[in-house]
C-alpha cells in the first residue's frame, strides 16, 4: 500500500495526517502508517496507543525497546526491526542482547529485569499466556503498572508488524533486512 498522494486524501484522512504529525511533532509520515491511513480513524487511536507505549510507559526506554524488538523478531518485521534496533542500542540493551534477539536465541547474559521481560514476552507470545512463576518474577520487578505496559507494547507493536507485514512496506532505500525469515 503506497503513500496517498496528498491530493488524493481524503478529508479524513488529511486530517488523521496532521492530527500525527501534530502529535509526534514531526514532519514525516512513514512506515505503519502509510498504510493505516487506509481506515484514519484506527490510525489516530492506534497513534495514541503508540505514543503511550513508546513514550510514557512504566518500563524504562531499554526494557520498552527490547520488548519491541522481540514483537518485531516474532512477525519478522524488518521495518520495526530497522527503526527499533537503533533506539535499543541507544536506550542501553546492548548488543550481544540486540543480536541474540535478532538469531532468536535467548541472550546468554542479560540483566535481571531483561532476562524477566525476555522470558515474559517470550512465553506471551508462544503459549498466549505466561506460567506463574514468569508472571510472579515480572511482577516483582515491574509491578502491575509494568506488566500491563508490557502487554500493551507487545500488542501495539504486533498491530503494526501485521499491518506492515500484509501491506509489504518496504525497507528504507539502502537499508538491507537484518531478521532471517523463518522456514516456510
Amino acid at each position: 500500500m503506497p503513500p496517498i498522494p496528498d491530493a488524493e486524501m481524503t478529508e479524513e484522512q488529511a486530517a488523521a495526517v496532521a492530527d500525527f504529525k501534530a502529535t509526534r511533532n514531526t514532519t514525516e509520515f512513514e512506515g505503519p502508517f502509510v498504510p493505516l491511513l487506509r481506515s484514519p480513524e484506527l490510525l489516530r487511536r492506534a497513534q495514541r496507543v503508540g505514543e503511550y507505549v513508546r513514550y510514557h510507559s512504566a518500563l524504562p526506554s531499554r526494557l520498552s525497546e527490547m520488548a519491541i524488538l522481540i514483537a518485531a523478531r516474532h512477525w519478522c518485521q524488518q521495518y520495526e526491526w530497522n527503526v527499533h534496533a537503533a533506539a535499543a542500542g541507544e536506550a542501553g540493551l546492548t548488543e550481544a542482547v540486540i543480536d541474540a534477539i535478532a538469531e532468536s536465541r535467548r541472550p546468554a547474559e542479560m540483566a535481571e529485569d531483561e532476562a524477566a521481560l525476555h522470558d515474559f514476552c517470550l512465553e506471551l507470545l508462544g503459549n498466549q499466556c505466561v506460567s506463574d512463576p514468569t508472571y510472579a518474577r515480572a511482577l516483582a520487578l515491574f509491578d502491575e503498572q509494568g506488566v500491563i505496559d508490557t502487554v500493551g507494547i507487545l500488542g501495539y507493536y504486533q498491530l503494526l508488524a501485521m499491518v506492515m507485514n500484509t501491506a509489504r512496506t518496504p525497507l528504507p532505500d539502502g537499508v538491507e533486512e537484518r531478521l532471517a525469515s523463518f522456514p516456510t
